[in-house]
């Protein structure tokens, strides 16, 4: 027997969706609800995340926010049509997903960039002007308003077969998102790229349309990866990013007070995530192989890492070429940033 993760209906969310499925699909906001849509479920970081959220907006004011996890209505790219069509008022928008938006997002995508070293990686989302300035202006252009940007964990491969070189992904068929510039990477790194819906990918494992994929720890305890797959290795290529954007017609209606309260709500709900996420990893990992045993993680060491980085180069340049001279202004202001992070946590210790 096949066994399928759940996976709630999609909603189709097209500009020529009509108003009325509109309001039957998500309801008519009042001026006190605020709708808050996930890419996750609401028990995963995400979720965690939006929740703190809530929690803060709904004790200092008289707002409500409604959560609506992962699948509720429909996949990632639906939930930001939603969100710039002023159906709903926040989502999470992952620059695997908002790169077809915006190119230059997807500098959070090219690999071996963003700091392994936590404490730095907090402290870079949380200061940089090149995320909270520049690309927060790009995203206005897109009628959305950047709320937030954090990291939800550093992103491991799950396979059938071990991965300790780029020869081992030799021909294996790997799920990435709809990101050309996630197609270049394990284009790059040596794989077979296949972009899927996320519904697909555990029964895609199952049936071995596909041989591998990529995901935050704990996405790949929680959705059960591991159930379809055997070795978990560890390469340190990328960390997963969200932003939290808001509708900018939204953003832009709210009166200061309550601008100043989505601010703090995002800064506390921030603090928190950042927080809970120590020890995840790990405590991810434990849960797998108490009920996997013979589940095989591998983590790379730095000589076994180096092919992946050099092969990392040619991606660094797709991006620039996708992404253009603006690309390749915010991959200079995000490098000069996370330098500056570096200093200031190092300088600190």
């Amino acid at each position: 027997m096949i066994k399928s993760k759940p996976f709630m209906r999609t909603v189709t969310a097209g500009l020529a969706l009509s108003a009325s499925a509109l309001a039957i699909s998500v309801g008519t906001a009042s001026a006190a609800e605020w709708k808050y849509a996930l890419e996750e479920a609401i028990d995963e970081v995400q979720g965690v995340y939006a929740t703190q959220f809530k929690e803060y907006i709904e004790a200092n004011s008289d707002h409500t926010v409604s959560i609506f996890p992962f699948g509720t209505l429909g996949e990632s790219a639906d939930l930001t049509e939603l969100a710039q069509m002023g159906a709903i008022q926040i989502v999470d928008a992952s620059p695997g997903f908002m790169g077809a938006l915006i190119p230059e997002a997807e500098v959070f995508l090219i690999p071996y960039v963003l700091p392994e070293d936590q404490e730095v990686l907090a402290d870079f989302y949380d200061t940089s002007p090149t995320i909270n300035e520049d690309l927060a202006a790009l995203y206005e252009e897109q009628q959305l308003h950047m709320i937030e940007m954090f990291p939800e964990g550093e992103v491991v491969m799950t396979t059938k077969e071990p991965v300790t070189s780029r020869e081992d992904l030799n021909e294996v068929k790997f799920r990435v998102m709809t990101s050309p510039l996630l197609v270049q990477t394990y284009d790059a790194f040596g794989a077979t790229p296949t972009p899927l819906p996320w519904g697909e990918v555990y029964s895609s494992l199952q049936l071995n349309m596909i041989q591998g994929q990529e995901n935050p720890m704990f996405f790949v305890e929680s959705t059960g990866m591991w159930e379809v797959t055997d070795y978990i290795t560890f390469t340190g290529h990328s960390t997963f990013t969200t932003s939290v954007a808001g509708n900018l017609n939204w953003w832009n209606g709210l009166s200061d007070e309550d601008k100043q309260l989505v601010n703090d709500a995002a800064a506390a709900a921030y603090d928190y995530i950042i927080e809970y996420q120590q020890g995840l990893t790990e405590s991810s990992l434990d849960k797998i192989l108490e009920q996997k045993p013979e589940m095989t993680v591998t983590r790379l060491t730095d000589e076994q890492r180096q092919p992946f980085r050099e092969a990392a180069q040619s991606v660094r340049q797709t991006f620039i070429e996708r992404a253009g001279e603006s690309g390749a202004d915010i991959l200079e202001g995000f490098e000069a940033d996370i330098e500056a992070s570096r200093e200031r946590v190092n300088g600190a210790m």
